[in-house]
C-alpha cells in the first residue's frame, strides 16, 4: 500500500507567503473609515496595527518573504503532516481518495499560530508592549497568547461569553501562557457596557468582542490590536498551510479535484485553498471545486449580502465590502464558536461573488455526526468547527460512491477537539439541537448596514 502520510523536512518549509491579491479576477474595493466613509490610508490604521502589517494588507506583491525569526518559531511544529484518510474512505465505501492537512499538531492545537506568530513579531519589532484581541471558541486567543509569550508581549483577550462559559479549559490554556482573559461583553469597556445595557443576558458575539478589543487598543498608546481572521495579511500568513499541502500532494502523486475548509472569517479555509486557487485563476485547474463550509446558524456566505459593512458591532473597526449578515447580528449559541462571525474575509467574499469558490451550510447535529465518524475511523477528535469541513468531505465522497468517480478530495483539518469534549458530551447525551435561523433575523440585522454612496 502507498504511504498514508507525508512529512516534509524543515528545509522544505516555505520561506515566503503567497499573496493572492495580484491574481484576483478584479481588485478589492477599498476599506473605508467607520466615521467618514472615505477610503482608509495607512495613518488611519496606525492606531491599531504596526506599519509592517499595514503594508502587507495592501501589498500587490505575489510573494512576501517570511522573516527568519518567524520561520525559527514555526519550526516548533512546522511543517505539519498530510494524511490519507484511508479508514474514512473504507467506512464510506467510496472510490474517492481523501487527504487532510493536519494543523492540529501546533502547540495551540489549530492553524491559528501561523498568523499569531508573525503578528506578534511585527508588533514587537515596532515597540508595541501589549496586544488586545477577541476570540470565539478560544483557538485564536490561545494562539495569540502563545505567540505573545514566545515573542515577549503582554496579551489581553476578550472571549465571547458563551464560549467563555462552554470552554473553560481553552481559557485556562490562554492563562497558562500569560494572557488576561475577559468574558465579552464586559464592563471594562464602553462598548461592552453599551451592549449589556441593551441586553444584560447577552451571550456575546465576535463582533462585540472585536469592538471591545479595538477600543482597548485605541485607548492605550503601548497597545495594538490583533485579528485572527478576515484581514488580507491574516489570509496571507495562513497560506503556508496550502503551500506545504501542494508539495505533499505532489509526493503522494495526486492533485485535488475538490478542496474544502470550514469558514468563520476565512483564515484556515483561505490559507489551505488559496495556493490551489492560484492554479485555478491561472487557468491550469479550471475544474477545481473549492468549497467553503459554514453553519446554518450563521450562514454568511449562503444567506448574507455582499455589501459594505462594519467589522464589529460598535462600529469602531474599518468598513469593508464582504458577505455579511449585518454587524448587529447575534448568532445563536452553537458549539462551533469560531464560526459565529457576522462577516467574512473580503478576499474570500470577492471570490465567492465571482463564482471562483462555492459555499454550503450545515446544521449542528450533522457536523457532530461527521466529527464522530472521523474520530472513530482516523482516531483524531476534530473541533466542532473542523467537523463542518468533514461533513462536506463525507458528502462529496458519497457523491463519488453514487457516480463511481475516483475524485481526489483534500481538506484542512484546522484543529483538534480536545478542549471541546463538553460539546461532544452534550451531543452524546442528546442535549444539542439544530437551530433554524429565521430569515427575518437576517433581514432585521441587514437594516443596520452603513449607507455607503
Amino acid at each position: 500500500m502507498k504511504e498514508t502520510k507525508v512529512f516534509l523536512s524543515e528545509k522544505d518549509m516555505p520561506s515566503s507567503w503567497y499573496n493572492i491579491q495580484p491574481d484576483l479576477p478584479k481588485p478589492l474595493d477599498p476599506p473605508l473609515h467607520p466615521v467618514t466613509h472615505k477610503p482608509l490610508g495607512p495613518d488611519d490604521l496606525a492606531p491599531l496595527f504596526p506599519i509592517g502589517l499595514i503594508l502587507q494588507e495592501v501589498s500587490q506583491d505575489r510573494w512576501i518573504e517570511i522573516p527568519e525569526e518567524v520561520q525559527d518559531i514555526y519550526k516548533i511544529w512546522r511543517p505539519t503532516p498530510m494524511h490519507r484518510a484511508v479508514r474514512l474512505e473504507k467506512a464510506l465505501d467510496t472510490p474517492a481518495k481523501i487527504y487532510f492537512k493536519n494543523e492540529s499538531v501546533s502547540p495551540a492545537g489549530s492553524h491559528k499560530p501561523n498568523t499569531a506568530i508573525p503578528q506578534a513579531y511585527y508588533n514587537k519589532k515596532e515597540g508595541v508592549k501589549r496586544l488586545a484581541t477577541e476570540t470565539g471558541a478560544g483557538q485564536w486567543g490561545s494562539a495569540l497568547a502563545l505567540a505573545c509569550k514566545l515573542i515577549g508581549l503582554e496579551c489581553s483577550v476578550y472571549m465571547v461569553k458563551v464560549s467563555y462559559e462552554q470552554k473553560p479549559y481553552r481559557r485556562n490554556l490562554m492563562e497558562v501562557w500569560g494572557a488576561t482573559v475577559t468574558a465579552s461583553p464586559s464592563t471594562t469597556t464602553e462598548s461592552g457596557k453599551m451592549i449589556l445595557a441593551q441586553d444584560p443576558n447577552s451571550t456575546g458575539s465576535l463582533g462585540i468582542a472585536i469592538s471591545e478589543a479595538v477600543e482597548d487598543a485605541a485607548k492605550h498608546d503601548d497597545t495594538k490590536y490583533a485579528l485572527g481572521s478576515v484581514l488580507n495579511h491574516v489570509m496571507m500568513h495562513q497560506t503556508i498551510v496550502g503551500l506545504e499541502a501542494k508539495k505533499q500532494m505532489e509526493i503522494f502523486g495526486d492533485y485535488p479535484d475538490v478542496v474544502i475548509g470550514c469558514v468563520g472569517g476565512g483564515s484556515n479555509f483561505c490559507g489551505f485553498t488559496f495556493p490551489f486557487v492560484m492554479d485555478k485563476l491561472k487557468g491550469d485547474k479550471k475544474n477545481l471545486k473549492v468549497l467553503a463550509v459554514e453553519p446554518m446558524a450563521c450562514p454568511t456566505l449562503t444567506k448574507g449580502l455582499f455589501a459594505y459593512d462594519m467589522g464589529d458591532t460598535a462600529g469602531l473597526a474599518p468598513i469593508v465590502r464582504m458577505y455579511t449578515l449585518g454587524h448587529t447580528f447575534i448568532p445563536p449559541a452553537i458549539h462551533a464558536g469560531g464560526l459565529r462571525y457576522h462577516g467574512d474575509s473580503p478576499l474570500l467574499s470577492l471570490l465567492v461573488k465571482e463564482k471562483v469558490i462555492d459555499a454550503v451550510a450545515y446544521h449542528q447535529l450533522s457536523t457532530f455526526e461527521a466529527g464522530m465518524l472521523f474520530a472513530q475511523t482516523e482516531g483524531i477528535l476534530p473541533a466542532p468547527e473542523t467537523s463542518h469541513a468533514i461533513k462536506a468531505v463525507i458528502d462529496e465522497a458519497l457523491k463519488c460512491k453514487e457516480t463511481g468517480e475516483k475524485k481526489v478530495i483534500a481538506f484542512n483539518f484546522s484543529g483538534h477537539g480536545h478542549f471541546d469534549l463538553a460539546s461532544y458530551d452534550a451531543y452524546l447525551n442528546g442535549k444539542l439541537t439544530d437551530y433554524v435561523l429565521p430569515d427575518e433575523k437576517i433581514t432585521e440585522a441587514l437594516k443596520s448596514l452603513p449607507k455607503i454612496d
